[in-house]
């Protein structure tokens, strides 16, 4: 009965069904010989080549990394009742819940947050914000936008290669921004400059500016560091309280930690050592021609296809050359995406340039379709493109003056990253 076909079931949820089953597979095998193995065989549905699934960890990890891996997933997966912590105000129960096999999110699991108009700080933080909770735990009621309050919708973003994100030098990251445009070319990103929690240490290669640090992650580069994300979203994701962040999102008393820090301490682990996406069909004639026009509309000025990174705590991290096709920065889009919220000293109008890296695994963990942009709203990698303005105009009427055969070659070639 356990070498049952797979058939209906989600493809994330299949592989953790594949995992569960390994034991009971080589008990067969062990048990039932020559026979089992040709049935189990038939039945047992194919376990997916790396390059097909996000989830896995990077090449290098020690014995006990592995383990602290292991534990990180665990917390990754685990589900929060009002008995272990949840609420009494949250968005959602546990981590997995948003990012499905470590990949994007889907509107269904979208967050608002809301308060910040511009650059100078939040104005609403005393009514709830920046997040806004929108469910609750019985007999408490979620939160509402204040009246006049700004605010703005998001998805989550796939969560793999995470830790080669982190790892990049701040110097690094300054040497690509361009804030006066000095080579002419129109693009102009600079870093969100964020104040960090007193909870959050910066590395020793850190560089700031008047108090602030380079932030890097989430869709305004609002967190430094990976501590910093995964605190902010058990705090106001799912309203847990740990020893980083002690205030319960509704009293804003200091409460007792519901989470051990070495729960918090191994599920920042497992996101700092989750593979990067591999690249598939990379010797297809599309895709490599889908690759050079990339790079001739300047696609690339943005979504720079290397970087590379320092030093870092964990020794298979440091020192490695990556292809996240990002700059981590922050770019002007346009009035289309601009929605009047901000955090940190960004623009209303800017974003942290996106990571494409995994775009032709998003629909694995998006119900099979494909939800695009901070928001989800564009359905297509061409409608995605569509929404390009500000610094990335110009690359988007690039992309409409290519020919059908041209445009397909480099939706071909996003495809396999």
């Amino acid at each position: 009965m356990y070498c049952t076909v797979l058939v209906g079931i989600p493809f994330y949820f299949q592989q953790k069904i594949r995992k569960l089953m390994k034991p009971i597979y080589y008990l067969c095998l062990l048990a039932f010989g020559a026979f089992a193995i040709t049935a189990c065989e038939k039945l047992l549905p194919a376990a997916p080549e790396e390059h097909e699934v996000l989830d896995g960890t990077i090449e290098g990890l020690t014995g006990t990394e592995n383990a602290q891996f292991l534990r990180g997933d665990l917390a990754f997966t685990r589900n929060f009742t009002p008995a272990t912590g949840l609420g009494p105000l949250f968005v959602s129960n546990s981590c997995i819940s948003c990012h499905a096999g470590d990949g994007k999110g889907h509107p269904f699991t979208n967050l608002v947050r809301f308060g910040q108009t511009d650059e100078t700080g939040n104005k609403f933080i005393a009514h709830g914000g920046p997040q806004l909770q929108n469910k609750a735990i019985p007999g408490f009621s979620p939160e509402n936008i204040p009246s006049g309050a700004s605010h703005a919708t998001f998805m989550a973003p796939a969560n793999t290669g995470l830790g080669f994100l982190e790892a990049v030098p701040d110097a690094d990251i300054l040497k690509m921004a361009d804030p006066d445009d000095k080579d002419g070319d129109g693009i102009s990103g600079v870093p969100n400059w964020i104040e960090l929690p007193d909870f959050v240490k910066p590395a020793t290669n850190a560089i700031s500016k008047e108090g602030r640090y380079i932030g890097r992650f989430g869709r305004k580069a609002g967190a430094h560091n990976l501590l910093n994300q995964t605190v902010n979203a058990y705090n106001q994701d799912m309203g847990v309280v740990t020893t980083y962040s002690p205030h319960d999102t509704y009293t804003g008393k200091e409460l007792d930690p519901e989470v051990p820090n070495v729960e918090v301490e191994d599920l920042v682990f497992y996101l700092h050592t989750l593979k990067a996406p591999i690249q598939r069909n990379t010797d297809a004639a599309d895709v490599k021609a889908g690759k050079q026009l990339f790079v001739n509309i300047q696609c690339g000025t943005c979504h720079r296809p290397s970087l590379k990174t320092g030093n870092s705590y964990i020794k298979a991290l440091a020192y490695k050359e990556f292809f996240p096709y990002t700059d981590l920065l922050m770019h002007d889009m346009g009035k289309e995406l601009d929605d009047n919220y901000t955090e940190g000293t960004a623009k209303t109008s800017e974003w942290r340039t996106t990571p494409l890296w995994g775009l032709g695994l998003a629909k694995n963990s998006q119900g099979g379709n494909l939800f695009l942009l901070h928001d989800g709203r564009a359905k297509s990698i061409e409608e995605a493109i569509s929404y390009h303005g500000g610094e990335a105009q110009k690359s988007r009427e690039k992309y409409k003056a290519l020919n059908t055969t041209e445009q397909q070659q480099l939706i071909t070639f996003l495809e396999s990253l």
